[in-house]
């Protein structure tokens, strides 16, 4: 009896062993894997971002944290990569767009960070007022849900347009135009090419990274967002990540004094730090 319960105590000793060890040996590759994460991809597009991002990156390699940079030329694809985990995180949009994308994708990304408002603004080749808007001119606006909501809400604040009482600027559209008194030809092109429809345009609603990539002169903008708007840029991660420590930690390094001093001394004619 004594042989028997000294063999199933040992039996039990070993088990309980494995056990231990077993759960050592899962938890300790985890808890390694998150101290040693030292390298990110992080998507941006062209111009104010790509820029103000390089700067981050150099203030991350600082602290040891290396930015991998990666440029995509349009508003949809940033968003594509991180649900996908092509990228890590992106840096690009505000979060109305964020928004609107994981409605119609049923993506689940989410905002872990503010970093700047970045204004729409009003160009133009033709004139030099927002006064002098035609009867029946072509105007350009930004072709995804919230930009181009939050174009027409401009075109509105500066009369050229009134949209329906109580319409959601995330996602108005020409159809919540209620007034045109001008009769303005609306014509909604990816936000990329904007820029390039100025030639083929009375005015342009344009975002400003692109309008900074193409050497518009924000001083000769003829209208421009201003700063009561809700539409802040934002760091984008998976929600599932949302609490990542190395993601959390380059949220702190973009929003330091640095990086704010850098915007305003750099970009004080297009950009507010918001954080």
């Amino acid at each position: 009896m004594k042989l028997k319960t000294t063999i199933a105590l040992s039996l039990a000793a070993i088990a309980f062993t494995g056990v231990i060890s077993g759960c050592g040996g899962d938890k300790k590759p985890a808890a390694s894997s998150a101290a040693v994460k030292n390298e990110i991809s992080v998507g941006i597009t062209p111009g104010y971002s790509e820029q103000v991002m390089e700067y981050a990156a150099k203030e991350a390699a600082k602290q040891g944290l290396t930015v991998n940079i990666k440029t995509f030329s349009d508003y949809v694809t940033p968003d594509q990569a991180l649900a996908a985990g092509d990228i890590d995180l992106n840096s690009f949009q505000h979060g109305p767009f964020l928004q609107a994308f994981n409605e119609k994708n049923g993506t689940h990304l989410v905002s872990i960070g503010n970093t700047y408002l970045a204004p729409l603004r009003v160009y133009s080749n033709k004139i030099t007022s927002i006064k002098d808007v035609p009867d029946g001119a072509k105007v350009s606006i930004p072709n995804d849900p919230s930009n181009g909501g939050r174009a027409l809400l401009l075109l509105d604040h500066n009369g050229l347009l009134k949209l329906k009482p109580g319409t959601d600027p995330t996602k108005a559209t020409i159809n919540d135009i209620a007034e045109n008194p001008k009769k303005l030809e609306i014509i909604e092109l990816e936000a990329a090419q904007l820029p390039r429809s100025l030639d083929d345009v009375t005015i342009s609603v344009i975002n400003a990274g692109y309008a900074k990539s193409a050497n518009l002169d924000s001083k000769k903008a003829l209208a421009t967002e201003d700063n009561t708007s809700p539409y802040v840029n934002i760091i984008a991660a998976r929600e599932q990540d949302k609490d990542n420590p190395t993601y959390q930690k380059f949220v702190k390094i973009f929003q330091s004094d640095n990086v704010r001093k850098y915007i305003n001394d750099n970009f004080s004619d297009g950009l507010v730090p918001a954080f």
